[in-house]
């Protein structure tokens, strides 16, 4: 058996895109939404389901749930955040062991990838919370410089007041992290000078459902191009599912 922890849970996909797969694929496995609204009962979980083998992590708890793994990947660490966890038991289930991972730069980079030409050399990272972390790694592994935008300047490098039309014209990339939008509160969006974006600019949204959030609307409006998470869920997934069937080093 697999998961997903979270809270809440309702906007997610991943169950679905699992049960097809497993149906697709003749895997006898299940996967379930466990939405626990305190990350200290992962242990009471964990030990209740004997059967459970792998978790995916989403809000609020990449970052919270670091503590409570035995080792975390390279990846992992240095994002600062855990989207995968793999769960090893013992033959006499006396021991579990817990090991965090971070597939969502990889799967964000991917699905990004053929969007991209040669002069978006800088991007606005709208957020800064777990998944904001794997996006601003993988910008970097892709030479592209990010710029943090929060609430509050202590979280990130500016926040959404000081953004002007400069800083819109050098930023070609925008990458809504936050969930303003995510369903069922689909009419939220991030505050930014919308006004300022033109056809060279790229609005990636990491949210999924809806399919189209007021984020994108309003950049397409504009004439940006915009894409949605989606892909970028399944390129996770696959990469989640590989981690939990390797063999334990």
């Amino acid at each position: 058996m697999y998961g997903l922890i979270g809270y809440p849970l309702g906007h997610s996909f991943s169950a679905q895109y699992f049960t097809e797969k497993f149906l697709r694929e003749g895997l006898d496995e299940c996967y379930k939404l466990f939405p626990i609204k305190d990350i200290n009962s992962l242990s009471e979980l964990v030990d209740g389901n004997k059967t459970l083998n792998g978790l995916n992590v989403t809000i609020p708890y990449k970052q919270a749930v670091i503590p409570f793994l035995d080792k975390i990947s390279g990846d992992a660490s240095e994002i600062g955040a855990v989207n995968v966890i793999k769960i090893s038991r013992s033959e006499n289930a006396a021991g579990t062991h817990l090991s965090g991972y971070n597939t969502d730069w990889k799967g964000f980079i991917e699905s990004l990838e053929p969007m991209l030409h040669p002069h978006v050399k800088k991007a606005l990272i709208l957020g800064s919370g777990g998944a904001s972390k794997a996006v601003v790694y993988g910008l970097k592994k892709r030479g592209i410089k990010p710029l943090i935008v929060s609430r509050s300047k202590n979280s990130g490098d500016m926040t959404y007041d000081d953004i002007d039309k400069t800083i819109m014209s050098e930023h070609l990339l925008i990458v809504n992290t936050t969930p303003l939008g995510m369903f069922p509160e689909t009419e939220a969006y991030p505050d930014i000078p919308y006004n300022f974006l033109t056809p060279d600019h790229i609005c990636y949204d990491l949210i999924y459902n809806p399919e189209q959030t007021e984020f994108m609307h309003k950049s397409a409006a504009m004439g940006a191009e915009v894409k949605n998470g989606l892909e970028m869920l399944h390129i996770q997934a696959e990469l989640s599912w590989k981690i939990w069937n390797e063999h334990s080093e």
